[in-house]
């Protein structure tokens, strides 16, 4: 039996995306997200939130998403999160890269407010999933 999700750290450098992310994510999907505006934000509190999953946008300055993800996976107290991509960067050889180096899923930008939280439902089970047949 897999278990539910409930802890989701947001890394988003975006404010407005970022709030509208969190509406979606805490108000309509009932979870708990810690959003943070960077990846090096996420490094120094994702710790101690032990999320369930990472949902990190691509396109941040200074620390982009895939240096970011490469700490997440470096880091033994965050690697077992799985770590799912929101991006406006989703031209399939892109998605590919992702995939290739362990990314568990892909939300293209701009989102829908309405279905993210199912969306991201949609990935954990695919994780819990993939967890159970190994």
């Amino acid at each position: 039996m897999s278990r539910p999700l409930t802890r989701i750290t947001y890394v988003e450098d975006e404010p407005d995306i970022r709030a509208v992310a969190q509406i979606a994510l805490a108000e309509l999907g009932g979870f708990t997200v810690d959003v943070c505006g960077s990846g090096a934000e996420a490094l120094a509190r994702a710790p101690a939130f032990k999320p369930d999953m990472i949902v990190l946008d691509v396109m941040m300055p200074v620390m982009d998403g895939i240096e970011t993800y490469r700490a997440i996976k470096a880091d033994s107290r965050l690697a077992h999160a799985p770590v799912v991509f929101m991006t406006a960067r989703v031209q399939s050889h892109e998605v590919e890269n992702y995939k290739a180096i362990g990314v568990r899923g892909v939300i293209p930008k701009p989102f829908d407010p309405l279905t993210l939280s199912d969306q991201v439902r949609a990935m954990w089970q695919d994780c819990q999933s993939d967890r159970s047949a190994a």
